[in-house]
């Protein structure tokens, strides 16, 4: 590999090449795509990388892109192809006038590039955060070992209601299914391991997922969130649910609201007698 320390700076980033990974730091301006403002910096290893191109791009810039392996970056899997270009972390851009200086980075990286087939394991680590975001139907928070969802009651669907706040403990979890807000269903949901029936095909009914909307669960918090999620439901063992924390004691503000909404809804006729006893019991509990 050419000198440790060598840098290559593009467009909203500088990769730093190293004798055994590619440091990728983002900028952190106005024009640059806010997902990777919100990645901040990515070390990738060689061996996560399947390969390398370089190609030209639009009005006088070439495009060098190192090619992750499949199941090597928790963000990629979790993105699953929905990224768009301009927001790929793997993509350097670069003014024309440097394209001999990428090709030669390029080739150098060519040749310590791991296999093309799946990696085995994560080998990049997820990012750090946003830890939590707010999607159109509620608020999604994560712990490192525990994903919940707190419904708001202007957004959330009437079986959400129903079925009251919850929480996901990764080890109760078999992946995380993302979809990107830009389009019409963009939604996060998790899958459970072990489910007691099939989940509802409708996200917006699906206890287990939250939906997006214009501005609530935009790409660069929801995409990092969901693949630090995944990076956590991929590396958690049986165990990991056995011992969840104790929840948080809840506002009384927030309970009276909630318990409010179950009375409209009751009367609605969308909660039975039982349904709205229950439920309300279930919120008095948490105070």
């Amino acid at each position: 590999m050419s000198r440790m320390g060598d840098v290559l700076a593009g467009f909203h980033a500088a990769w730093e090449f190293d004798s055994d990974s590619v440091l990728i730091r983002f900028e952190r301006g106005i024009r640059t795509p806010k997902l990777f403002q919100a990645l901040g910096e990515r070390r990738i290893p060689h061996e996560a990388l399947a390969a390398v191109t370089l190609t030209p791009g639009k009005r006088g810039t070439v495009v060098l892109h190192a090619v992750p392996r499949p199941g090597a970056d928790p963000l990629m899997a979790a993105a699953d192809g929905q990224l768009k270009d301009s927001s790929d972390p793997y993509r350097l851009v670069l003014p024309a006038e440097r394209e001999i200086l990428a090709e030669y980075y390029a080739d150098e990286l060519r040749a310590l590039v791991g296999p093309e087939s799946d990696a085995e394991e994560f080998l990049v680590p997820a990012p750090e955060g946003p830890l939590q975001f707010k999607a159109y139907d509620g608020k999604a928070s994560f712990d490192g070992r525990t994903v919940s969802y707190r419904w708001f009651w202007t957004g959330a669907s009437s079986a959400k209601w129903k079925a009251g706040d919850q929480s996901f403990a990764v080890g109760d979890l078999a992946d995380v299914e993302w979809r990107s807000p830009e389009v019409f269903d963009g939604h996060l949901r998790l899958l459970h391991r072990a489910p007691a029936g099939a989940q509802p095909a409708q996200a917006d009914q699906d206890p287990a997922a939250v939906v997006f909307g214009l501005g609530y669960g935009p790409v660069h918090e929801s995409l990092p969130f969901a693949a630090a999620v995944l990076a956590a439901v991929r590396s958690s063992g049986p165990s990991a649910a056995e011992s969840p924390r104790p929840p948080a004691r809840r506002d009384p503000a927030d309970i009276a609201d909630r318990i409010r909404h179950l009375g409209e809804l009751h009367q609605a006729g969308l909660l039975t007698d039982t349904e709205f006893t229950s439920k309300k019991a279930e919120l008095l509990a948490e105070l």
